[in-house]
């Protein structure tokens, strides 16, 4: 059978699983219905500006600002909850202590928990006249109503992402390579960086990327602790509102498609990065 053939034939075998045309076509008539049509009028709106007012709004110093504000502290919150969503999982797949379901059901009220509370909780808090805020505040240190509020409420919303895409896999993370590893001589350390990290790190990824996509589009957990001051605490959503409330839906789009673009960016480098992982991985 020549090159082209095997082809052909893989190509009318029939697929073990029925009924994929009609998945397939539902597939994307939910996609494109859910999706592809708002997305695709989110791309149009704002060329009802002209190439020229686009660019403008773009590069406005206050559109500049609130996006480097939002993307940098989605960023920086997502490498935070990195780090500490490993250590809560860790925590809650291998000890065992008192409160442990009381803890595990905690890690997922950020969830449940309206975002517009968790902001007002948050700056009763560190407000500078609240308990934590007034001590910090004694230090030199104001969290509310500044880009340090803002990271502080990512943090919070992205937590979860993180601390549940890593748990289950550390849940399968086979002990007996482990002790395989600890029986040849590998240190903590290095049974952490070659047994358990390249198992758990598609997962770290994939939780890091949902807690990103989720700070970068938050608005009511910060607005209430962000202080909302031009070039330095406002974040684009909120940028996005006040156009909208100024009836300019071009420019509100306009802001709303350089999130989009940048936001996809950076989330197919993360798949891809994902992907290139698992192939290396996998056996």
């Amino acid at each position: 059978m020549t090159a082209i053939a095997a082809r052909r034939w893989r190509w009318k075998a029939p697929s073990i699983l029925p009924g994929f045309p009609i998945a397939f076509g539902f597939t994307v008539f939910y996609l494109s219905l859910v999706v592809l049509i708002p997305l695709s009028a989110l791309v149009l709106r704002p060329w009802e500006l002209g190439l020229d007012g686009v660019w403008a709004v773009v590069t406005n110093p206050r559109t500049v600002a609130a996006l480097r504000l939002s993307f940098g502290a989605a960023a920086l919150a997502a490498l935070i909850n990195v780090v500490m969503g490993v250590v809560v999982a860790w925590a809650l797949v291998r000890y065992d202590f008192p409160g442990k379901r009381i803890i595990d059901a905690i890690v997922d009220l950020p969830f449940a928990l309206p975002t517009a509370v968790a902001g007002i909780a948050l700056t009763a808090i560190y407000a500078p006249n609240g308990p934590i805020g007034g001590f910090l505040t004694g230090l030199g240190i104001q969290v509310a109503y500044t880009p340090l509020g803002v990271l502080l409420a990512l943090i919070f919303v992205g937590l979860p992402f993180v601390v549940r895409s890593v748990q289950p896999v550390l849940e399968d993370v086979d002990r007996e390579v482990e002790e395989a590893a600890e029986t040849l001589g590998a240190s903590a350390f290095q049974r952490a960086r070659l047994v358990i990290l390249p198992a758990i790190l598609p997962a770290l990824i994939s939780g890091a990327g949902l807690a990103f996509a989720r700070a970068v589009g938050e608005y009511g957990s910060v607005i209430f602790i962000a202080g909302n001051m031009p070039l330095r605490s406002e974040i684009a959503p909120l940028l996005i509102v006040i156009q909208l409330e100024q009836f300019n839906y071009a420019g509100a789009a306009t802001v709303g498609l350089a999130m989009l673009v940048l936001s996809f960016v950076i989330l197919l480098v993360l798949n891809a990065a994902q992907g290139a992982l698992v192939r290396r991985i996998a056996p």
